[in-house]
Formats: C-alpha cells, structure tokens, sequence
C-alpha cells in the first residue's frame, strides 16, 4: 500500500481514482467517494448486498444524507450529540443524495458515523463524506496494523499517522431508526 502525504491522499480520493485506508476510533477503515463506492466492493471482494457506511468529520455534513420529519431529526440529532464522534452507527432513511451502491441491498436507509479520531476527521475534513466500511476482505477479521494492510490491499493509498491514536479493535455499535424507535443491529464498542 502506498505510502503518500495527506494532500496526495485527499486529491485521489476526490479525483475517484483510488480507496484509501486510514485508523478509526474502532478499526481501520477502507474509504472512497460515495460514488465510487465500487472500489471497496471490487477490493474487499464484498458482496453487493451487505451496505456501506457514510462517514463524515461532523454529524451536520450527514444530514443532507437522511431524510425525517423535524421532530425525527430532533431525536436523531439528540443521539449524535450524546456518542459522536465516537463508535456509533445510525442508521437512519437515506435522502436522494445516497448513491444507491451505498446499500444497494435496501437503498431506503444508510449507516452513518463520525469518528472519533483525529487522524480520521481530517481526512475527511478535507475530502467530505465517504463511503466507508473495515479494511479487510469480506467474511475475514478486521486488519488492525498498516501492515497487515498493506499486504492485503497493496493498491490503496494510506498516511503515516504521525502519533498512534488507539483502536478500540472492536467495531462501531449499528443501531436503526424503526420510525418509533432504536433497534441495535450490532453490539459494538458503546453499549446501548
């Protein structure tokens, strides 16, 4: 996996030309333009029915990716200012903005999160949201050093992180809006 410096990293990714790989609060993740989310499909030999998570630097930059009613983004946004940045997934109605690669499985919903770390939100400071899921291929255990990364996916470019911020290990807690509720999909590193 090359190495490159933080600008190189940005301008391929927005360009759509290549995935990149950077450290989370929870694992590494594998990242690319919502739109071209096919790359991480094609690299993780994923199948297309297991969605994607929209990852930005700020809660208010996924907004524009959901749709609710006032009062469902009120209760949406009362959960986001309570754990993120941190290791919670929403899952919440996706808005037309959704490329519908994101979860080609059910288009009507997406996942998404911010994490907190600060490696991870400059990143995406700098790109906007991405399309993001763990860096390993499909049905195998997260990778959770660069190289054990780099071996894997030789092709996608990644940063040296210039301190080493910790990885819980452990992914994100997945929990959907019901309409009238949360359900939790997946016990992660918060409890709900």
């Amino acid at each position: 996996m090359p190495q490159v410096s933080l600008e190189t990293l940005v301008s391929a990714v927005r360009a759509g030309t290549h995935l990149a790989s950077f450290p989370t609060d929870t694992v590494p993740a594998l990242a690319a333009k919502p739109d071209r989310a096919d790359l991480i499909f094609t690299a993780k030999q994923r199948s297309f029915d297991k969605p994607l998570i929209l990852m930005a630097s700020e809660i208010e930059e996924l907004w524009h990716y959901v749709k609710g009613s006032d009062r469902e983004l009120e209760l949406w946004n009362e959960l986001a200012q309570k754990y993120l940045p941190g290791a919670l997934t929403l899952v919440l109605p996706s808005s037309d903005r959704v490329p519908t690669l994101m979860n080609p499985n059910d288009p009507t919903t997406i996942g998404v999160r911010v994490p907190n770390h600060k490696l991870a939100r400059q990143i995406l400071a700098e790109t906007g949201a991405l399309a993001t899921t763990s860096a390993n291929r499909s049905g195998q255990p997260a990778l959770l050093s660069m190289d054990a990364i780099a071996q894997e996916f030789p092709e996608v470019l990644m940063i040296q992180p210039e301190s080493a911020e910790p990885l819980s290990g452990t992914p994100s807690t997945v929990v959907k809006w019901t309409g009238a509720g949360w359900e939790v999909l997946r016990q992660g590193a918060i409890k709900m």
